[in-house]
């Protein structure tokens, strides 16, 4: 079973980190219908598979990132708010972690999209290419991601989010949001396994691990190349929908006691 369960959060995890619906918020409810106990080893399987997902954002844009250094130290300055906040505010964010602020926060990232949308709509945006991007731009961003520590923001809608708000178009906007995961994840992670030394010289969590980061690679590949298609054509309108739907999704199962404020159902 252990397997078949990498094998759909793998799913889960590729098909959902890039896109801006929460990944969190569909973790939870994954593992609650798996009805699978977050063991320590879970709960690092969840984030070090996210390392499959960023691997895929590197495979795809490789040519781009190693053109040269001045894309890093945009996505250094990106990632620095993020860091700082994370770094300070740590303990105080894990409490935050609540199934009715994942939909309320699932719900109003939706609203801000659907806003943004209307509010955009037919506008010439100023920037049309990563190149164009300024370092108080990728700072900003940077500073809009950080929103993304409260459970159901979602990283790649915030920054998204961050990106149209200063000027990026749609696809300019994403394509540095996939590329912001880059920095952020693998220093989550790497915090993550510096915290659980123990969890990889676990030869039984090998196999497991190894299924849900080949499959959230494989997943994140066709997903990252199907948004940028898509958003090339339509803009994120049916996301913003999608999230409130979800989010009250959540808040229903909430309230009626199916789900519990850990993300547990209650049957």
């Amino acid at each position: 079973m252990d397997l078949i369960f990498a094998f759909i959060l793998g799913v889960v995890e590729g098909l959902t980190e890039f896109l801006p619906v929460s990944s969190t918020g569909h973790m939870i409810l994954t593992t609650s219908i798996l009805n699978l106990e977050l063991t320590d080893f879970w709960q690092s399987f969840l984030i070090i598979i996210q390392l499959g997902s960023i691997l895929a954002v590197i495979f795809i844009f490789y040519k781009r990132l190693f053109a040269g250094f001045e894309i890093w130290y945009k996505l250094a300055v990106g990632f620095f708010p993020t860091g700082v906040i994370g770094f300070f505010l740590s303990n105080f964010i894990d409490q935050l972690f609540n199934a009715y602020i994942v939909a309320f926060m699932l719900i109003l990232g939706g609203i801000v999209f659907i806003l943004i949308e209307n509010n955009h709509k037919d506008k010439a945006y100023k920037i049309n290419s990563l190149d164009e991007v300024e370092f108080k731009q990728a700072f900003m961003i940077g500073i809009i991601q950080s929103l993304a520590m409260i459970p159901g923001t979602s990283r790649s809608g915030a920054s998204i989010v961050g990106g149209l708000l200063l000027g990026l178009n749609r696809k300019v906007a994403a394509e540095f949001s996939f590329l912001l995961a880059i920095p952020t994840m693998i220093i989550a992670t790497s915090y993550n396994i510096y915290e659980n030394p123990s969890f990889l010289s676990n030869p039984n969590s090998l196999i497991p691990l190894a299924v849900g980061f080949i499959t959230a690679f494989i997943v994140a590949v066709f997903v990252i190349k199907f948004f940028l298609q898509f958003i090339s054509k339509f803009n994120f309108i049916p996301f913003g929908i999608y999230r409130i739907c979800l989010g009250l999704l959540f808040l229903g199962l909430f309230m009626t006691g199916i789900l519990d404020a850990a993300g547990e159902f209650n049957f």
